[in-house]
């Protein structure tokens, strides 16, 4: 035997036996991914049915007021995001009845006449002048956590029941000067309606007392001619 036969047949010896690819049971991946669908689909279905549930228990809630047509000129705009709204002082009780609880991109303009919410992806609402109770900035609301100061939150009365409404400005800074210009804005609408009502009740009372003094003046002239009379039939 030669050196190169030699040689070849240790290079051959070397030479490593090729291995087949293991094969694995791909049933047991599928029994996963299946059991993980239907974890998912289960608590899909959980949440519609709780969002249904908050509907339901909700739709006492009257619907929400619409922007009048003729507005005076706009103190403040913001354009930003409208987070949700909950029952006041509970930032995890949610109102879901009449869109309040879809997020959405939101535009946001303060007048004399109140606070207009446009929401493109959902329906627009009003907040009338008169139903505005508070502001304030938060950094929580309707389940959502951002930086202190993150948040510029609206409280408001509507159908008997205070909310909380929050949105988030596309600068956050312009939050505080919308806080002060609302409350700036209540105080106005105080003054107005209790000015209002006091002339409201000087018309009133002057209404109630003319026809008491009508009757006064009626009996006193009563008085004089039945007086007068009496002095004729003496004189007679």
């Amino acid at each position: 035997m030669s050196a190169a036969s030699t040689v070849f047949g240790s290079l051959l010896a070397q030479t490593p036996t090729p291995h087949s690819a293991p094969v694995h049971d791909v049933s047991g991946y599928i029994g996963w991914t299946i059991g993980l669908v239907i974890i998912v689909g289960l608590l899909y279905w959980l949440m519609r049915q709780g969002w249904q549930w908050r509907r339901t228990m909700q739709s006492g809630l009257p619907e929400l007021p619409v922007a009048p047509r003729h507005r005076t000129e706009a103190v403040l705009e913001l354009e930003g995001r409208y987070l949700g709204t909950t029952t006041a002082g509970n930032w995890l009780d949610r109102i879901v009845a009449h869109h309040l609880g879809d997020r959405s991109l939101a535009e946001l303009t303060l007048s004399a006449e109140g606070l207009t919410v446009v929401r493109p992806a959902s329906a627009d609402f009003f907040v009338p002048v008169a139903a505005l109770r508070a502001a304030r900035t938060d950094q929580r609301l309707a389940g959502k956590v951002v930086p202190a100061g993150g948040l510029l939150v609206v409280t408001w009365e509507h159908g008997g029941t205070l909310l909380d409404s929050g949105f988030r400005s596309d600068h956050p800074a312009e939050h505080e000067n919308w806080v002060t210009a609302i409350e700036v804005l209540m105080r106005a609408h105080a003054k107005v309606a209790a000015r209002d009502a006091a002339a409201s009740g000087t018309v009133e009372a002057d209404a109630v007392e003319t026809p008491a003094n009508e009757t006064t003046e009626t009996s006193g002239v009563a008085a004089t001619s039945g007086s007068a009379n009496g002095k004729n039939k003496e004189g007679a």
